[in-house]
């Protein structure tokens, strides 16, 4: 990449980070994101797709082959910390702490170098997602047509991975992330002077045991050679420090690989809301909410998306699957294709992903927007397996 393009898309990333758009309310992202788009020669652009989706279409004629690249738009409630950047989040209580900020500039700069390439044909479609972050973007946009409105063969994406090296390609044969729910377990108790517990039903007592039983789901109920995680992440309750409270909602994720593991933890879950209603005498309600699918790459495209990674930069295939969860696997499971990760180097310091100290690195840029437009050529050549 030349470095004119490249310093072009450091300052475009650096505003989107400025810029933040929290899941759902990223319509100045897509606006963004169609006058780049524009300004780069792009003619075929498709707004409002699933939400604020964008889907633009390069094509050229002399082959009925198509592949879809798909990056994610959405930023995070999280306040950024006090890094001092130029680049800072100017929105209060949202950040781009995931890197989306960066994979939608990668994007972009995949359309400016297959723009400038003449030697491949066929279709592109440049897919701009919303609400990844659990709001459903990717859901959304098949409900609105996506595959039926923009065809394609095939699909890849990516994430960028804090602690591998900075602009190294990782390439899975298989399972990338995890399956996913989150969940809340609302328990429901009667509230009275905290001076008179025997006349009250303490949802936080049993809320206590409920976190407890949690936490010893995988330990004790899954074989020891399945993975699984339960985390509990936030937990609501009381008003008034001399009260017993009525009513304490615990609010967590949960994620596995295989779905009978899924099934175990949502049981166990079921499991423990009974048994503090019991216990307790409250009434505790595990509410489970529908999550993503694992993302799971089809072998023949792991490859492709292989030797395009090795035709640009350095590349690795020897990485296990992480049990974060991607809601690119709804696409992948209707179109074979594969997603992969790229190194953002160091992590320390706090710039793991989701940490308020986070910030995408831009030395990136040209290892993901050359891998993006380099296994899109290598599509348009190969027969779809």
């Amino acid at each position: 990449m030349d470095p004119t393009l490249a310093e072009t898309l450091t300052r475009w990333r650096r505003h989107l980070h400025a810029n933040p758009g929290l899941t759902l309310n990223e319509g100045a992202t897509a606006a963004f994101v169609v006058e780049k788009l524009k300004e780069l020669g792009v003619t075929d652009i498709a707004e409002g797709v699933g939400g604020h989706g964008v889907v633009a279409t390069l094509q050229r004629p002399g082959s009925n082959r198509s592949v879809g690249l798909r990056g994610d738009m959405d930023a995070l409630p999280i306040e950024e910390a006090a890094t001092n950047l130029p680049w800072r989040s100017t929105v209060p209580n949202v950040m781009h702490a995931c890197g989306h900020d960066g994979h939608t500039t990668a994007l972009l700069g995949a359309a400016a170098l297959l723009m400038r390439d003449e030697d491949w044909t066929g279709t592109v479609r440049l897919i701009f997602q919303p609400a990844e972050e659990g709001g459903g973007g990717a859901e959304a946009m098949i409900r609105d047509g996506l595959f039926q409105r923009f065809p394609m063969d095939r699909i890849f994406g990516w994430h960028n991975w804090p602690g591998l090296e900075a602009g190294t390609v990782a390439v899975h044969g298989g399972a990338v992330m995890a399956a996913g729910n989150r969940f809340q377990i609302a328990i429901e108790g009667h509230a009275g002077h905290a001076a008179l517990p025997h006349l009250a039903r303490d949802p936080i007592v049993a809320a206590g045991h409920a976190i407890v039983a949690c936490q010893s789901i995988v330990a004790r109920a899954l074989d020891p050679m399945d993975t699984g995680v339960v985390s509990l992440t936030v937990i609501e309750g009381g008003e008034a420090q001399n009260q017993i409270a009525a009513r304490v909602l615990i609010k967590g994720s949960l994620r596995y690989l295989r779905d009978e593991v899924g099934e175990q933890i949502r049981d166990g879950l079921r499991r423990v809301a009974e048994g503090v209603s019991a216990t307790f005498g409250v009434r505790a309600e595990a509410i489970i909410q529908s999550g993503v699918p694992a993302t799971v790459n089809d072998p023949a495209q792991a490859d492709v998306a292989a030797e395009a990674a090795a035709a640009v930069t350095a590349m690795r295939r020897d990485l296990g699957p992480a049990m974060t969860g991607e809601d690119f696997s709804h696409f992948l499971n209707i179109v074979p294709g594969a997603f992969v990760w790229i190194g953002n180097g160091s992590a320390e310091g706090g710039r793991e992903l989701h940490n308020p100290n986070y910030d995408f690195n831009d030395a990136v840029l040209p290892a993901a927007s050359g891998f993006l437009a380099e296994v899109a050529r290598r599509s348009l050549v190969e027969e779809a397996k």
